[in-house]
Parts: structure tokens; sequence; C-alpha cells
């Protein structure tokens, strides 16, 4: 059964920094494509950034470029998603999720289509 666990949600300050992180059971995400979104109450869920299992194709939302960034600890079987640079408008749930290994990140980061998504972490900027 593959299972995601996103953490590191939490209030900040604008301009403040937070890592998410998302630690999977049950499969090793090096062989799946990764992407994070996030959704707030009333719209849709966003694409924010994806990442093929090789690491050759990503997506970046425009909100995310040069703000985000994703990284790997394959020992922990976890990815992670800095944020930095945050503004109140990036106040929503964050999820993580792991999709077929395409050599194309659209289908997941554009339609959201995946194989496993995690339950969400919080998380709010705000003074």
């Amino acid at each position: 059964q593959l299972q995601l666990v996103e953490s590191g949600g939490g209030l900040v300050q604008p301009g403040g920094s937070l890592r998410l992180s998302c630690s999977a059971s049950g499969f090793n995400l090096n062989y799946y494509n990764i992407g994070w979104f996030r959704q707030v109450p009333g719209k849709e869920r966003e694409g924010v950034l994806c990442i093929s299992s090789t690491d050759r194709a990503t997506y970046y939302a425009d909100s995310a470029k040069g703000r985000f960034s994703m990284s790997r600890d394959n020992a922990k079987n976890t990815v992670y998603l800095q944020m930095n640079s945050l503004k109140p408008e990036d106040t929503a749930v964050y999820y993580c999720a792991a999709g077929r290994p395409l050599p194309t990140v659209q289908p997941m980061c554009g339609s959201g289509q995946a194989l496993s998504w995690g339950h969400g972490t919080q998380v709010t900027v705000s003074s």
C-alpha cells in the first residue's frame, strides 16, 4: 500500500521560510514522479511543483518559481518542499503525491493524476 505523510506545516510570517516533508511507506519514492499541490477552501487544487523520477522533467507553478524547491533524501525515503519568501497568498493545505514515472510531469501537475496522496499539512502565512 502506497502511503504518504506530510509534515512541517505551520504559521509563518510573510517573508519567512518553511520546509515541508513528505515521507513514504510501502514504496520507494525514487521510482515515482513526485508532486506538491495546494488547496484553499473554495478553490481547485493547484499543482505547485512536480518532478519526474529521473529529475529530468520539472514543473513549477508561476507562483513557485524562484521561491520553492524540492529535494530528496533517498535514505529516508522522503522528499522536501522548501518554501522561501512566503506570502499570505501561499496560505493553503499542502499535499504531496506520487505518480507514475512518466517522462513528463504535465499529467501530474496539470491534471492531478497520481497514484497516492498524503492527507495534507496546513501552511498559514500571516503576521
